[in-house]
């Protein structure tokens, strides 16, 4: 018997393939840009930037689509996405650079687009923020930073003198709206109460026993389960676009690096790489062997960067080692704030007796007694955690005081005639 003859990919299927990827990854996301502006911004046309600037925007934004850019101008949209990306750590510096009337850039929108993709699961994180709410949730949530805010920041000096009134009419209305906020809250509480005690009973589903706000709104507008459907629906489609996404993943990395070809090269450019699925996990449709491959390529050069960075490192400190005493002093800082970090992770460890912390929203039911084998989060567990988030944020606090209280001290003896009256404890 003859060997088996490999089949060459089509040329037209390929060619195909980029805009379905690219229409996929569109649909997941908020303000669905279309093929054809991705194509356009890989050459740079003008046409390609305002787009992409909104499409940004939505994306970093915290808030829903809807709502996020009813309120924002495109120059407005175009500094805040600026900012966000500098503070999350995008290192191309030629974004920064372009103008703020979001009139070009659409080559360097593009490249930040994939840096967000290449960071994580992007697209799933879009959709859990966007998903169609039935029931009554509350978030809960133990990811973030525990007890330090890290090391303290570097001192900027104010340009000009600082109106001490405006600050503490500034402090004052933000107290103002906090409270308010806090009031807005306590009545939604009470009203989701009042609306789970009406309707009790009235669920087809027995471990529930009650409506959420959602269904009750349904009761009273009928018409209303034609909008929840048609949220519903598209919600689907782009949950469906997320797997098709995730098949065409691989086609759309490999049309990035000719976008990188045609970029000009900076001192750190950035470099993305695909996450690799787990063995089984079907991602591409790829063989096995060509994924294992592929993953032991990219083991061997992380390791190369892992030696790279050591080697680095070791010249930098060197270099370093032998500077003044404020070097030596950030580095104390930077062990403290470490330390604090690793000694609030053991507290918390040891008070959840290794278990696992709440994490994602959960459904509000109201219910009177335990049910045995009942999975769920219990309202004295959900204490529990915001007690202990609330003892990690007052450590925070006394930290910040503390390095206030520094601070006020060294402009204390800058100024010999200045009389300093700390405020009283709390």
């Amino acid at each position: 018997m003859g060997r088996r003859r490999r089949r060459q990919p089509d040329p037209a299927d390929a060619a195909r393939a980029l805009p379905e990827a690219i229409a996929a990854l569109s649909r997941t996301l908020p303000a669905a840009p279309s093929p054809e502006i991705f194509r356009r911004a890989k050459f740079d046309r003008p046409e390609a930037a305002p787009a992409l600037w909104r499409l940004l925007f939505h994306v970093l934004s915290p808030l829903s689509a809807d709502s996020a850019s009813v309120s924002f101008t495109l120059e407005a949209q175009v500094r805040w996405v600026k900012s966000v990306l500098h503070s999350q750590g995008y290192p191309r510096l030629a974004l920064v650079q372009l103008q703020d009337d979001g009139s070009q850039g659409g080559r360097e929108l593009l490249l930040a687009l994939a840096w967000l993709l290449a960071r994580g699961p992007l697209p799933e994180r879009l959709l859990t923020q966007s998903h169609v709410r039935l029931g009554d949730e509350m978030p809960v949530c133990e990811c973030e930073a525990l007890a330090s805010p890290g090391p303290p920041a570097p001192r900027v000096e104010a340009e000009g003198s600082v109106d001490i009134r405006h600050l503490q009419w500034l402090m004052g209305k933000l107290q103002l709206r906090w409270r308010n906020l806090m009031a807005g809250q306590q009545e939604q509480c009470a009203l989701l109460g009042k609306i789970h005690s009406y309707t009790r009973g009235c669920h087809s589903d027995r471990s529930l026993g009650h409506l959420s706000v959602t269904e009750t709104e349904l009761l009273r507008d009928p018409e209303g389960g034609r909008q929840l459907l048609q949220r519903l629906e598209t919600e689907n489609a782009r949950l469906e676009a997320a797997l098709e996404w995730r098949h065409r993943e691989l086609v759309f990395w490999r049309w990035m690096d000719t976008v990188l070809d045609t970029c000009p090269l900076e001192a750190s450019p950035p470099t993305f790489l695909p996450r690799i699925p787990e063995p089984g996990a079907g991602a591409a449709g790829l063989p096995v062997r060509e994924l294992q491959a592929l993953q032991e390529e990219l083991q061997a050069l992380q390791e190369e960067l892992r030696k790279a960075v050591e080697a680095r490192r070791a010249a930098w400190q060197a270099a370093v080692g032998g500077h003044g005493p404020e070097w030596r002093a950030a580095r104390r800082a930077l062990q403290v704030a470490v330390a604090q970090d690793l000694a609030a992770l053991q507290w918390a460890w040891e008070q959840g007796k290794g278990q696992a912390r709440p994490h994602g929203p959960r459904r509000l039911v109201r219910t009177e007694a335990r049910v045995p084998g009942r999975l769920g989060l219990w309202a004295t567990e959900a204490t529990e955690a915001l007690r202990a988030r609330e003892a990690c944020l007052e450590a925070m606090l006394h930290q910040l005081q503390g390095q206030c209280r520094q601070e006020l001290a060294r402009l204390v003896g800058v100024r010999p005639g200045l009389i300093w009256v700390p405020p009283p404890a709390r």
